[in-house]
């Protein structure tokens, strides 16, 4: 790895780190239900809270003037008022904070010279992603300043997905910056790493659209749906087709069970790896997605309390960077060998 390397390393690290501190605090400002605790969106000022009693009684009073106050939290005082606002407000705040580590060392780089040409291409749709993500959150919370104080959860699905999609994304071009040594392995396991990780992604839209109905707090029972398999309620919508957008309740009995299948398809995926020497790799891919797992049943049977679910969501990351990590490893074409098992 060559010094220049070595910069862009250490300076996209940085970046993930806070990424990843973003998602994070990202998810409790969703389960404190404080996503649509500031109500307008100012790239340039709104980096600077409420400072004075005026301030915030201003800020509150804004707030007074949508359905999130008006149908839910009528009787919330200004204390209570503060203590939602800042959690949006740091979830903002952090966002504003990725795109200056991003971009201004990105920028100094490139006048530099410090950039090879190969790379550049890549660091400029890492960071034209950043951008649509920072708007895909507000057009998600724009969506909750309407009638019905909730936000869509498809947008919701789209903001996180975008989110964990640049962090993969960066942390593969670490990866590739480093120099890291890809091994010579079946197709077979190539084509299965590839397999989990698209598995992975539906997983985490079906968890996004659960988080987005509330879908958490109903079925408190595992295995069971409250004695059945699959709940009365999960097909209760008509047209039928509608249960597969809308109906929270089929979200968490596939969210359910396309998580016991993923770690399955990961522990079949980790035996394969260690056999062509990735044992290390594939152990911690299967810690990581075993602990996802046992969190996101204690979540679902606790009706997700904010800790269990923030660390639900903090542990996802961390499976994607491990499977992320493994794709990478076994993505080696040119020494493929044929496919034995």
């Amino acid at each position: 790895m060559t010094a220049d390397n070595r910069n862009l390393v250490v300076w996209l690290s940085c970046v993930c780190a806070v990424i990843y501190l973003m998602i994070v605090v990202g998810g409790v400002t969703r389960l404190t239900q404080s996503g649509l605790s500031m109500v307008d969106w100012r790239p340039i000022m709104g980096v600077i809270p409420p400072l004075t009693l005026t301030d915030w009684e201003q800020a509150f009073e804004a707030y007074k003037q949508y359905p999130e106050f008006q149908k839910i939290n009528r009787d919330m005082d200004l204390e209570q008022f503060k203590g939602i606002f800042y959690w949006e407000f740091g979830h903002r705040l952090l966002g504003r904070v990725i795109g200056l580590v991003y971009f201004i060392p990105f920028v100094v780089f490139l006048a530099l010279g410090r950039i090879e040409k190969k790379w550049r291409p890549k660091l400029w749709a890492a960071f034209v992603l950043g951008g649509l993500q920072g708007l895909m959150g507000w057009y998600m919370v724009k969506s909750g300043l309407v009638d019905v104080p909730h936000v869509s959860h498809f947008r919701l699905a789209v903001h996180l997905l975008l989110a964990i999609l640049i962090l993969g994304f960066l942390f593969w071009l670490i990866l590739e910056l480093a120099g890291v040594k890809r091994m010579s392995v079946p197709v077979g396991l190539q084509r299965l790493a590839v397999g989990m990780l698209l598995l992975l992604a539906l997983q985490l839209l079906l968890g996004a659209f659960t988080a987005g109905l509330d879908a958490g707090h109903g079925f408190n029972t595992y295995p069971l749906m409250h004695g059945q398999w699959l709940a009365d309620a999960a097909v209760m919508m008509e047209p039928f087709w509608r249960n597969f957008i809308e109906n929270g309740v089929m979200f968490q009995f596939m969210h359910r069970w396309i998580g016991a299948l993923l770690l399955l398809g990961v522990v079949w995926l980790a035996f394969a790896a260690a056999k062509n020497g990735m044992l290390l790799p594939a152990i911690l891919l299967v810690v990581i997605t075993a602990t996802q797992f046992g969190i996101g049943v204690a979540t679902l049977m606790l009706r997700v309390p904010v800790v269990l679910g923030s660390l639900h969501q903090a542990v996802a990351c961390l499976m994607v960077l491990a499977l992320v990590y493994l794709v990478y490893l076994t993505r080696n074409p040119r020494a493929a060998l044929g496919y034995t098992g």
